[in-house]
């Protein structure tokens, strides 16, 4: 899996690359990062690559012609690739988005700044716009950070354990089951003792398994209900999730 990030601030990614598992992953071979300097596609004796925007208003916009020849050059090395814009008017990432970006060769992240990219550079060089949410950030890194490594997790041989990356958080629509660890018996420094599902402890693989889809339905149902509209579930699984809402009827009614 290669990615070629374009930013003006090719410096804040160097920890996140370096570090953890993405560190890993590069180090292995397993992803492959080209961080690209845009101010090296601008002209002229100050490398300028901002300018005002028409009509007038605050701020600077990145300027098409620099975007352009520095998108050139990555495509043409890489022999292509899928050209993304962070921008806030994109759409918002979802997992689905994380499972299909992952099974590209080479991603192109293009880093907004400032008051944001000239429009036409993005209508004729754009695959896609992509956002973090409904809020605006100062640029394109954060979210492109976020990205890489969301893509960068499914990427066969990043984790090392495949069915972790499938059996979480939104691996099938749903939130993951709840996580314990030990100490069995815990006794927190405030409050009363808390212990381990029993499920957990059994040695009943068939019951642990039960527990953590229940529980996973359950959080999903409480949290984000929309989720399951989106998944064909089974006839028992329907009923399960039936059951679950009746429960949690029952369990608001009575707080």
């Amino acid at each position: 899996m290669q990615f070629s990030i374009l930013t003006l601030f090719p410096e804040m990614f160097t920890s996140i690359l370096d570090a953890s598992i993405l560190g890993r992953a590069r180090k292995n071979g397993h992803l492959v990062t080209r961080l690209v300097q845009i101010r090296d596609f601008a002209e002229g004796k100050h490398r300028k690559t901002d300018d005002a925007p028409f009509g007038g208003g605050p701020g600077m916009v990145l300027k098409p012609d620099v975007l352009d020849r520095a998108l050139e050059h990555v495509l043409n090395e890489a022999g292509g690739g899928w050209v993304i814009m962070l921008s806030p008017q994109g759409k918002k990432l979802d997992q689905a988005d994380v499972r299909r970006l992952a099974t590209m060769a080479h991603v192109v992240l293009v880093c907004g700044h400032y008051e944001g990219v000239d429009e036409r550079l993005v209508q004729v060089r754009a695959d896609e716009e992509l956002s973090l949410g409904d809020f605006v950030l100062t640029g394109g890194e954060l979210p492109a950070m976020v990205i890489l490594d969301a893509v960068a997790r499914l990427t066969p041989g990043v984790l090392g354990d495949e069915e972790s990356a499938v059996a979480e958080s939104f691996g099938e629509g749903l939130f993951d089951h709840p996580h314990y660890t030990r100490p069995a018996d815990w006794q927190p420094l405030h409050g009363g003792q808390k212990r381990v599902p029993s499920p957990l402890l059994s040695g009943d693989h068939a019951a642990v398994a039960a527990w953590r889809r229940r529980q996973s339905l359950l959080r999903t149902l409480i949290r984000r209900p929309e989720l399951l509209e989106r998944v064909a579930w089974s006839r028992q699984e329907r009923r399960v999730i039936q059951e679950l809402a009746l429960d949690l009827e029952v369990m608001l009614q009575d707080g």
